[in-house]
């Protein structure tokens, strides 16, 4: 199977601070669709928050930022996938929250994005689970824990 070819565009300087931002993108699509059997071109938008909200509320008429939104490409001749958009703040703040590697939360969120461009949602339990599942054998493949795992409270007792 021929690998996706993937566009990357980098619009905030926040994400230098992320040295291997591009390349944790490269390697989660790469992963996902190798599972997935998906071939094509995917366009990647490395963003802040604030051209986020600008997407979000253009094409979601939802007034917020948001982590990632993902745009799935018209039937065609053209093999294109479809575009993805993330955003810096949103990740750097879900990881911080989630106590993980912020290249973890990329990767989640990238994969996430590249399974909506294929037709999965999340829209209810079966669809969230079917979703879910995917995203964690993709994860799994390329190293980062279960996003999903239910985390037991700190007692404060080593």
């Amino acid at each position: 199977m021929k690998a996706p070819i993937i566009d990357i565009a980098v619009q905030s300087p926040l994400w230098d601070a992320e040295p291997l931002a591009e390349e944790t993108v490269c390697r989660a699509i790469s992963m996902a669709a190798g599972l997935a059997r998906a071939t094509g071109e995917v366009s990647v938008l490395l963003t802040d928050d604030a051209a986020m909200r600008d997407l979000n509320r253009e094409w979601r008429e939802i007034d917020k930022p948001t982590n990632v939104l993902s745009f799935p490409a018209a039937e065609s001749s053209h093999p294109l996938i479809g575009d993805i958009a993330i955003g810096y703040e949103m990740v750097r703040n879900e990881s911080t929250a989630e106590n993980a590697p912020f290249l973890h939360r990329l990767a989640h969120l990238t994969v996430h994005g590249f399974l909506h461009l294929l037709g999965y949602d999340h829209q209810n339990d079966s669809q969230a689970e079917a979703m879910e599942g995917l995203e964690r054998d993709i994860l799994a493949q390329i190293g980062i824990a279960d996003p999903y795992r239910l985390r037991e409270p700190e007692t404060g007792n080593a």
